[in-house]
């Protein structure tokens, strides 16, 4: 593998400096999308590999300035549309709700 997603111990990137305490979830939206993965994957809608190579996927540019759960969003949501469980129409329909509804 020789890709954007493959940056780990790449010489040229700087030094790694998590965060002192950092939180399992940055947002509650990151919390929720690790619940979406367990039910996604447990019914059987992917398997490991098809998630990494959905991940895989990105635009490079989106995966780089994108955070780590935004990763596992857009693999998601990449499959489920693949497999027919979704459609585009109904995600940008829900994110549109989302857009409307108070914080």
């Amino acid at each position: 593998m020789n890709g954007v997603h493959d940056l780990g111990g790449m010489h040229g990137m700087g030094p790694i400096n998590p965060e002192p305490n950092e939180p399992v979830f940055h947002a509650p939206w990151e919390r929720t999308v690790f619940g979406l993965f367990i039910t996604t994957f447990a019914g059987g809608h992917f398997n490991v590999d098809e998630f990494r190579h959905a991940i895989e996927r990105m635009d490079p540019a989106h995966y780089l300035r994108s955070p780590y759960y935004e990763h596992w969003l857009h693999a998601m949501e990449s499959l489920l549309v693949q497999r027919g469980a979704l459609t585009p129409d109904e995600i940008d329909g829900r994110m549109a709700q989302l857009a409307k509804e108070p914080a």
